[in-house]
């Protein structure tokens, strides 16, 4: 099956990125084709430095490799290099629906944290997301909790295209990790994590062990000394036993268990709770950024794999851009 996914450059990937989205990708590109881009158009509907854009595209083309990507199984490029992606978003556009991109979640999420940059092309991400799915004729689109509501945009344009031009786009199922879709800021357990709410709220990929260490000794917890998952009324500490089930592979149950009669305070408790997961999280990232080291130290490689990556996609858009122009009567 065909298979799209992507993240935008915007920075180093967090541990809601590589659990949402890119732990999904190395387990299907093993059976599947996999089309995975490094989303710039998406990018730069906020606020960013245009000095940093090929720095950052770059550095997640690394992270990408870093965490088991294999170029041999998976095409790896840049969304921008690919016109059509920009060219059947524009034709979409005239099929999607103005009451269903104003529903949209995240627009609003994304319009109240950055209130000065409220543009047409934040508006319309969802559309250029399914110009992203569609262009490759997707079927399975591996995804964080988040961007459900964006894939159900994508298999209504899908229908609405094939209903007034002819079967041309599947459409595409969304395929959500069991644990670990929407893994929940440090600073805000009510809240995904993301970039946007300041480096304390995540954990990088690349984070060092003292970084780590820090950003979780400060993690906002709950009121009450139980280390027990309950999302409603203990959303804090969940996150955090998610993210050490996560890491561990040990079950929550058998976290909770551990923890049940450590410490006779919340402080206590908690402190020591922390520590651990810290230290989990270390043992858990230590392979990733090895390779990095290594990756770092080669960027012609890098180059070449984006390049052979750009060919691959390059041909599957042509053809589809091409099928879906005749079918529109402007070629």
């Amino acid at each position: 099956m065909k298979i799209f996914s992507g993240i935008q450059p915007s920075g180093v990937i967090h541990v809601g990125n590589y659990f949402g989205a890119i732990k999904q990708w190395i387990e299907l590109q093993k059976k599947n084709t996999c089309i995975l881009g490094i989303v710039d158009l998406h990018a730069i509907t906020a606020s960013y430095d245009p000095k940093e854009m090929q720095k950052n595209i770059f550095e997640t083309a690394i992270d990408y490799l870093s965490a088991g990507i294999d170029p041999k199984k998976s095409i790896i490029f840049v969304q921008s290099h690919i016109k059509e992606h920009a060219e059947l978003t524009w034709l979409l556009e005239t099929l999607a629906p103005m009451g269903e991109l104003e529903r949209m979640t995240q627009f609003k999420e994304k319009a109240r944290q950055n209130k000065e940059n409220i543009n047409a092309g934040l508006f319309a991400y969802p559309v250029l997301m399914a110009a992203d799915i569609l262009l490759y004729k997707t079927e399975i689109v591996p995804v964080g909790e988040d961007q459900t509501q964006h894939v159900e945009l994508t298999r209504t344009l899908a229908r609405k295209f094939n209903s007034r031009f002819g079967e041309t786009f599947p459409e595409p199922k969304t395929q959500l990790p069991k644990i670990g879709a929407r893994i929940m800021s440090l600073t805000d357990p009510n809240t995904k994590m993301s970039k946007s709410l300041g480096p304390q709220s995540y954990i990088a990929l690349s984070d060092s062990p003292e970084a780590i260490r820090q950003k979780i000794k400060t993690a906002v917890t709950d009121s009450g000394k139980e280390i027990k998952f309950d999302e409603q009324n203990k959303p804090a500490i969940s996150n955090l036993l998610t993210i050490y089930h996560l890491f561990s592979k040990k079950s929550i149950a058998d976290i909770e268990k551990k923890y049940k009669n450590k410490g006779p305070t919340q402080a206590g408790r908690y402190a020591e709770f922390k520590k651990d997961l810290a230290e989990v999280i270390i043992k858990g990232l230590k392979p990733f950024q090895e390779k990095r080291k290594e990756l770092e130290k080669n960027p012609r490689l890098i180059e070449k794999i984006l390049a052979e990556g750009q060919k691959k996609a390059q041909k599957i858009a042509t053809e589809t851009i091409k099928e879906v122009k005749i079918k529109m009567g402007l070629l």
